[in-house]
Parts: C-alpha cells; sequence; structure tokens
C-alpha cells in the first residue's frame, strides 16, 4: 500500500525555542543570501507580506530575535541574520541529516497495512492555527480560582500576558512556572489606544509598543507593533478606528487584550 511521502516539523531548543520547518529555513537561508526581505520572498516563491509575516513570526517564537530588520519602503530594507539564526539554519540542516535514514525506515513500515493507527497518529501532530499572533514564553505565576486560573506568561524582558483559562485546561496542559507555553491571540481580539500616562481600561493585559507598519484596506486595517526583545503582536481593527487614530510608523502605542482572549498552547 503506497502512502504519502513523511515530512518532518523539527523542534529546535535553546532556552525558551522554536519551532521552525524546512519553508522557514529556506526563506533564513535566502535572508542571508540576499540581504532583504523582498529578495529573499521572490527567491522562494512568497509575496513580500508573506515573507514578512514569517519573520515576525519567528522573532515571536524565540527568546531572541533570529532577524534584524531595517524599514525600506515598497521595496524592503536591509535584513540581517543574527547568530541566533544562523544556528537555527546550522541545527535544522544538521537535524534534517540524521533524520533521513530514521523517516525511511518509517515510511516504511507505514506501508505495511497494519499500521494504520500509527499512520493516522503521524498525520494529527501537525497542529496549525488560525490565530494570527503566537508569541512563545514561560510561564511564571498560575493563581488557582474555584473555576478559572490566572495564568501570566512572560514573553520578554518587560512583556507580560495574562490569560484566564479553565482549572481543567491549566491541568492538561500541564502549566506551572517554569513551563514553556504559547500565547494565541487572534489580530481582531486586539483593542488599540495611544499610549498615554494614567490610560485605565478593563483590559487586562496592556502591551505597550511601537508601530511598525500600517496596512489600510477597504473595510478593516491591519496595525503592527513591536514589542519587547524583537517580538510583534498585530491589530487588526476597522478603517474608521484607523483613519481616527492615525497611527503612523514610529507611534507609541498600546495593545489591550481582555485575559479571557488568550489561548494558551504547549508542544
Amino acid at each position: 500500500m503506497a502512502t504519502e511521502a513523511l515530512t518532518a516539523s523539527l523542534v529546535l531548543r535553546r532556552g525558551v525555542g522554536g519551532q521552525v520547518g524546512a519553508e522557514r529555513i529556506a526563506l533564513l537561508s535566502a535572508l542571508r543570501r540576499h540581504g532583504s526581505i523582498s529578495a529573499a520572498a521572490k527567491a522562494v516563491g512568497l509575496s513580500y507580506k508573506g515573507a514578512w509575516d514569517v519573520v515576525q513570526a519567528l522573532n515571536n517564537l524565540f527568546e531572541r530575535p533570529l532577524v534584524l530588520t531595517q524599514a525600506g519602503g515598497a521595496r524592503g530594507g536591509a535584513t540581517q541574520l543574527t547568530a541566533e539564526g544562523e544556528a537555527v539554519i546550522v541545527a535544522f540542516q544538521s537535524a534534517e541529516t540524521e533524520l533521513n535514514q530514521l523517516f525511511e525506515a518509517i515510511e516504511r513500515r507505514l506501508a505495511d497495512p497494519a499500521a494504520g493507527p500509527i499512520r493516522s497518529l503521524l498525520w494529527s501532530l501537525n497542529m496549525k492555527t488560525s490565530a494570527r499572533n503566537a508569541l512563545r514564553g514561560v510561564v511564571e505565576t498560575v493563581t488557582d480560582g474555584a473555576v478559572n486560573a490566572e495564568v501570566t506568561l512572560r514573553v520578554g524582558d518587560a512583556a507580560r500576558i495574562v490569560a484566564v483559562i479553565t482549572r481543567p485546561s491549566v491541568e492538561a496542559l500541564g502549566l506551572a512556572p517554569g513551563r514553556e507555553a504559547i500565547a494565541l491571540i487572534k489580530s481582531s481580539f486586539v483593542i488599540l489606544a495611544p499610549e498615554t500616562p494614567g490610560l485605565r481600561t478593563s483590559a487586562r493585559n496592556h502591551l505597550a509598543g511601537v508601530v511598525t507598519a500600517v496596512e489600510p484596506g477597504a473595510v478593516n486595517s491591519e496595525v503592527t507593533l513591536a514589542l519587547d526583545q524583537g517580538k510583534t503582536l498585530t491589530a487588526t481593527i476597522t478603517r474608521g478606528s484607523a483613519e481616527a487614530l492615525d497611527f503612523a510608523v514610529g507611534d507609541r502605542a498600546v495593545a489591550l487584550i481582555k485575559a479571557s482572549h488568550i489561548i494558551l498552547a504547549v508542544e
């Protein structure tokens, strides 16, 4: 019985690690060769925005940024891989070489008709999410309640995200201080406001940052904030709100997110 080719999603860790696959490694390699997001995107068959989204996602998932960028307009600015970015490429390629023989053996096993349950399990391991923002961090505190628990996730030196989830979810995910986790946040759940001293709201999370991109749309606009340690957060707001706030690149802003709108995930 023929089977589909088996591919791997390698998890490479150093402290607070991150997860990358072959497509993201290809983009990192292209960024190293070309030195610009626009040229690298063209080399790997991505749009400029698609490549920029990957760069932001990678910088968010690792403790320190893999790519340093400098704005340069529509054609894209200069980019440079950090030492961490170089190390991720080397680690992935080394692991890929070592795993090739193992995967060939696994594929031979999957060809056996009796391997149905194993095949089903392997295909289920590749998780994708529609959440625009995925920020990796480390659990600092878990405050228990009668029904729900409050979990504080450190995603940068000064950036904290608080999530309110059910107690069974805390137990199922094994959340405890020191545990790595990923905060998933839909961009439509992010409310933006100018950074104003003494701003008081009912939103549990106040994440301050600098506007790095504003993309107007027919109905909604997308605004990206640079947070701590190379991480970014993207908000989708109505075009009317975007025009009223009149954010420009370089402006200071604060992202407001309800604790109940944060979804936590672990690997």
